[in-house]
């Protein structure tokens, strides 16, 4: 008996809505576009073989009207093939363990792909315990480093395409680098956190609200790319030497704080709304896998943006680059190649 084409689907009810959008008059991701690009991802998915879709309950919405939908769906227009979707039935908290925990079960119902909706914590968060499985990784948050802002339907079809081996993987994949920060001596020795973009030494000296929104309190930047018309802290890096995702080395800085002498100063687009401003000490290439020191003593650590660690006294961390970053699909590409091989003809001919 053949086995379903299965996709996972993480939808974080909470991107797109934190404080940074509050205060920039940044518009707020609603509940109900997550929940209708959820839906639009399922007509993707269905038309092109996916049959089982896997996603989480949650306490905000998205699931609901996705229920809706797919009642919707099945009296008016079952036509239109969409895969059966599953809910997974799994204790709700209302923090990234609900993400963690969703992921590690999609894992072992061995999903071919996860499509992601969220911003760059999201991925964070689900990178963390994705292993090989690929993402199809969509904008729906406050700073979209790392995922793409594409039409769901659109990548419903790609993630299709990748999820039932018709576009090969060594074509429609690719491999993302990573930071990982590693406390190497001190009371929190062993203890290790990824980030996908950025890694901010801040100099504020607790958590408090968790995103970094005052450039002013920037130390230090560690960035695995830096576009030059990205946003969020990875914009500081390429507003100076802009880093591609597929550059061999990643970039790290350090910033004066306000008052001392020196530095180049410049401006970057930080947050929606809002425009940093820094005075860069240095900037330097950095290697994969050479660890280099990250001075936090009196400040937090930010990962993704988003400030996760108080070191303790005594701790010392490093933080190393390195391609263990998760597999994500490229849809252009992937796209690309369906046209070369005349897929989706094929698939509307042979009622895929």
């Amino acid at each position: 008996m053949t086995s379903p084409v299965t996709v996972g689907v993480i939808a974080n009810p909470a991107s797109g809505r934190d404080i940074r959008r509050l205060t920039t008059h940044a518009s707020v991701f609603p509940t109900a576009e997550k929940a209708n690009m959820v839906v639009r991802l399922l007509a993707g998915l269905g038309a092109l073989g996916v049959t089982r879709v896997v996603t989480l309950r949650d306490r905000t919405g998205v699931a609901a009207l996705l229920l809706r939908a797919l009642d919707t769906h099945a009296a008016v227009a079952a036509h239109e093939r969409w895969p059966q979707v599953e809910f997974v039935d799994l204790p709700i908290t209302d923090s990234v363990a609900d993400t963690h925990a969703g992921v590690a079960h999609m894992v072992r119902e061995k999903v071919a792909l996860i499509a992601v909706l969220g911003g760059d914590g999201t991925h964070r968060a689900v990178a963390a315990c994705c292993g090989e499985v690929p993402l199809l990784a969509l904008s729906t948050g406050t700073n979209n480093a790392f995922p793409e802002l594409r039409e769901a339907t659109v990548a419903g079809i790609a993630g299709a395409l990748v999820a039932t081996g018709a576009v090969p993987a060594e074509t429609a994949l690719v491999r993302n680098k990573r930071l990982v920060a590693r406390c190497v001596e001190g009371p929190n020795r062993g203890r290790e956190e990824i980030a996908l973009v950025d890694v901010c030494v801040a100099r504020q000296p607790f958590i408090g609200a968790r995103a970094i929104s005052d450039s002013a309190g920037i130390g230090a930047l560690f960035l695995t790319f830096a576009p030059p018309d990205g946003i969020g802290l990875s914009s500081i890096g390429g507003a100076w030497a802009p880093v591609g995702r597929d550059a061999s080395h990643g970039l790290h800085m350090t910033f004066a704080a306000d008052g001392e002498p020196g530095g180049m100063p410049l401006v970057a687009p930080i947050a929606p709304g809002r425009i940093g401003r820094v005075t860069m000490r240095t900037c330097q290439r950095l290697e994969v896998g050479l660890p280099t020191p990250l001075e936090a003593r009196h400040g937090t650590l930010a990962f993704d943006g988003e400030r996760e660690i108080e070191p303790a006294r005594g701790d010392r961390y490093e933080v190393t680059l390195d391609w263990r970053g998760p597999l994500t699909v490229d849809v252009a590409r992937t796209l690309r190649y369906a046209a070369s091989h005349q897929m989706l003809r094929d698939a509307a001919t042979s009622g895929r």
